[in-house]
């Protein structure tokens, strides 16, 4: 079967390194691991933690291949995107212009097999909407990521935003919105981070969800593409009280009617989570997506396997609507070189 990943992570080494040569925070370290620390800020109650398998492409589409399916990937940031909007603006933006290219080479060399989305410096709207434009017109990047918080702003609804959430509805782009290690990592410490990992990360990407439909921000726009990470997050669980208890923003339509336009992945390691997902957003609005390296793809597609999906659903699942939701297009194909005619 040819599937796509949806959810898929690959980090430039060259990024680390340089982060490796900062002394103020944020900061980087070479760990034991084959990859980096990443640490906020001194007190920080955790670090961002990364192995040898995030840094190797060639050695990603080996595993891909070792699955027994032929796999495409979409290249997502993570919880790492929000570092671009850690620093200073000047060096924000600088280190977003280098993961673009980044991006952009790996695209160039996997053409039709890898795309990648675009890093922007959101403390800055006006630099957020000069480096999304350079991405997407000068590199050929297909998306943009939104981490939940800007830096250690939770307010990702921010007025001062609105023209950049109005931008990528214009481009058509999709918005990958993925939790990051700022507003719950230390509120939910302890038990070697377990408990934030497991529970603080979910509440992080629900939170961002839900400040963009009760600002208002869903409702003025009305085509913004929306790729909400792991699921849904625990919305989809709750929406109900999603409905109950939001009457105070005085919004035009129900809560659900914004969740249900969004989108996400099977990015839960639970038959029954990826089954409700299915079933509350429809098959739709549903891409196969594994986060690998942080989940392995095997495990992934045996769940998926005791889903009862119809071979019809199963192609949308695995591939049309990542083709779809996601805008992805084959790379443009080489025209043969034009040969001189013989002389006489």
């Amino acid at each position: 079967m040819h599937i796509i990943d949806s959810h898929f992570h690959w980090w430039p080494r060259s990024i680390f390194d340089k982060l490796c040569t900062r002394k103020a925070f944020p900061k980087a370290r070479v760990n034991a691991r084959g990859g980096y620390d990443y640490m906020r800020r001194e007190d920080s109650g955790g670090h961002l933690n990364s192995w040898a398998e995030w840094f190797n492409l060639d050695k990603q589409f080996e595993y891909m291949a070792s699955l027994g399916h032929e796999v495409d990937v979409v290249c997502s940031i993570g919880p790492f995107s929000v570092a671009f909007s850690d620093m200073p603006l000047a060096e924000g933006r600088d280190y977003a212009l280098m993961w673009n290219e980044e991006m952009a080479g790996a695209q160039k060399k996997y053409p039709g097999r890898l795309w990648a989305s675009a890093a922007v410096p959101l403390q800055d709207t006006r630099t957020a909407i000069e480096v999304l434009d350079d991405a997407v017109n000068r590199l050929g990047l297909m998306g943009v990521n939104l981490p939940g918080s800007v830096g250690s702003d939770a307010r990702i609804d921010s007025e001062r935003l609105e023209p950049f959430y109005a931008h990528c509805e214009t481009l058509g782009l999709p918005v990958f919105l993925h939790p990051t290690d700022v507003i719950f990592q230390d509120m939910l410490d302890g038990y070697d981070g377990a408990l934030h990992l497991s529970l603080g990360r979910v509440i992080e990407v629900s939170v961002a969800a839900m400040r963009l439909i009760l600002s208002g921000t869903m409702e003025r726009h009305p085509k913004l593409k929306i790729v909400m990470s792991h699921t849904g997050g625990s919305l989809p669980y709750q929406a109900g009280r999603m409905d109950k208890n939001s009457k105070a923003a005085k919004l035009p339509r129900p809560v659900q009617d914004y969740m249900r336009r969004m989108y996400t992945d099977t990015v839960s390691p639970h038959s029954a989570g990826i089954k409700f997902a299915i079933d509350y957003y429809s098959i739709d609005h549903v891409m196969y997506g594994t986060d690998y390296p942080c989940w392995d793809p095997a495990p992934c597609l045996k769940l998926i396997d005791e889903i009862k999906l119809s071979a019809a659903d199963k192609q949308k699942l695995f591939y049309d609507n990542a083709r779809r939701i996601l805008g992805l297009k084959d790379p443009p194909k080489r025209q043969p070189a034009k040969r001189e005619p013989a002389l006489a």
